[in-house]
């Protein structure tokens, strides 16, 4: 049975067509070394493109970035911990103009509160984000009352060519297929899963794919390995006693055998950080010449700090909220700069993550009709500063409210107009000033004229 068909049959629905089996879902890809981990060449097609695959060695990238690189370590902890703080909520979209209105919960949000046994809503959006940062996607699907991770190295986004007018134009996505194990690995031959079952979060596209994202990590890898061979060139110093090196030239008329013992000797009292700054003493006849660098120079700090920068701004993060170090010096950490920096993330970076992730995560919880899945931001630390902003701007929008109510327009039209941001949708009411006396009225009425009961 093809995969089509088994995804098909997955759901009671008829295959369109028949396509090949998983074993041609391969893909070809170039490969290359980096800290010892082999990694794909992360843009190559697949074949017959029939399949997308990630092209990167997620085990790879976990242990040899992630988990033995701080400077990506600490800009994937900055957005792992502002992305998982918020609330993912239910919010009203207005039939007509189509504007978000008010949040709200019901107990369809369970599973997302949840997501599995002793799980949270930070577990969930924190398992992924790393799952993005570290492959460009995220699977997700729903058995039974929870959410399972499916892990984006063991997941092929199974496509089929669109005909048109006698040719392919492009192709579709039909499904995805989940291999335990990876592809080829086992004898299941996998578990077929419909699009809307499965949640699919990627940020960042792959321009060589048409629904497969890309990591942010791609595009510097060549930092981080630059980044890896500073580090051990530093400890390779360290290690050989924090001198200097040295070339040490001995008279013509040593003999080899004088020779092995004079660099065994050199070599027990001179090498390794327990010799340390220990005086140098030589016998007659050898000449010591510095040819390596002192430990400033070793320190790379130029170097290494515009690495850090370049990496900084692939992953969105600014270096003051990281503090790397080119972000702690001059007028980065004034206040207002350190304040544009957190609104540059806030609304750059993360705002588009965290509606990216709601649509996504709405594949498989359904809304209440008129309704869509959104967060809520009001209980982020880190966005306390916005809760000001927004109280100013509240305020502007009631004066601008109190204004166009005072001349004349309809409260419901100038409700409408403030909330769309469009004038145009401003009517009159044909009244005018403060008092909105009818056209004409030279005199307001008489406080209790014509009142019955009231005093002759």
């Amino acid at each position: 049975m093809s995969v089509l068909e088994r995804i098909a049959n997955a759901r009671g629905r008829p295959a369109a067509r028949s396509i090949t089996t998983i074993d041609e879902y391969a893909l070809a890809v170039s490969q290359f070394m980096y800290g010892g981990a082999l990694y794909g060449g992360g843009v190559q097609q697949t074949i017959a493109g029939q399949a997308e695959r990630i092209t990167v060695d997620l085990a790879g990238l976990a242990s040899a970035a992630y988990a033995a690189h701080g400077p990506v370590f600490a800009l994937m902890a900055v957005r792992m911990r502002v992305f998982s703080s918020v609330r993912l909520v239910w919010q009203q979209v207005r039939g007509g103009n189509g504007r978000p209105g008010k949040f709200f919960g019901n107990s369809d949000l369970s599973l997302l509160e949840t997501p599995w046994v002793g799980g949270t809503t930070q577990d969930l959006l924190t398992a992924m984000i790393v799952d993005l940062d570290l492959t460009g996607n995220s699977y997700f699907t729903r058995v039974g009352g929870e959410l399972v991770r499916l892990r984006p190295d063991w997941v092929s986004i199974v496509l089929e060519p669109r005909q048109f007018r006698g040719g392919t134009l492009g192709y579709r996505r039909i499904g995805y297929l989940y291999q335990e194990g990876g592809l080829g690995y086992g004898d299941g031959g996998g578990i077929p899963l419909l699009p809307d079952e499965v949640c699919h979060f990627t940020m960042e596209p792959d321009p060589l794919a048409t629904y497969r994202g890309m990591s942010w990590l791609t595009p510097v890898l060549r930092e981080l390995q630059n980044d890896k061979l500073m580090q051990v060139h530093q400890r390779k110093f360290f290690e050989n006693g924090a001198t200097p090196n040295m070339v040490i030239s001995l008279d013509a008329a040593v003999k080899p055998d004088m020779m092995e013992r004079f660099v065994a000797k050199f070599r027990e009292r001179h090498e390794g950080v327990e010799n340390a700054y220990r005086t140098l003493m030589v016998g007659g006849g050898a000449d010591v010449t510095v040819v390596g660098a002192n430990f400033d120079q070793m320190a790379f700090t130029g170097v290494q700090g515009r690495g850090e920068t370049r990496l900084a701004a692939a992953a969105g993060v600014p270096v003051t909220i990281v503090g790397f170090s080119e972000g702690l010096q001059g007028s980065s950490l004034n206040a207002g700069n350190f304040g544009q920096a957190r609104r540059q993330f806030a609304d750059g970076t993360m705002h588009a993550l965290w509606s990216s992730a709601a649509g996504s995560l709405q594949q498989i919880v359904s809304p209440p009709p008129g309704a869509r899945l959104w967060f809520d931001t009001r209980d982020v630390p880190f966005l306390r500063e916005d809760a000001k902003d927004a109280a100013e701007i509240q305020q502007i929008r009631a004066a601008t409210i109190r204004t166009l109510g005072d001349a004349g327009y309809t409260s419901d039209s100038v409700k409408a107009a403030v909330e769309a941001d469009d004038m145009s949708l401003l009517e009159h009411s044909g009244l005018y000033s403060v008092q909105l006396q009818p056209p004409g009225t030279s005199t307001a009425p008489a406080i209790g004229a014509g009142d019955e009961g009231g005093t002759g």
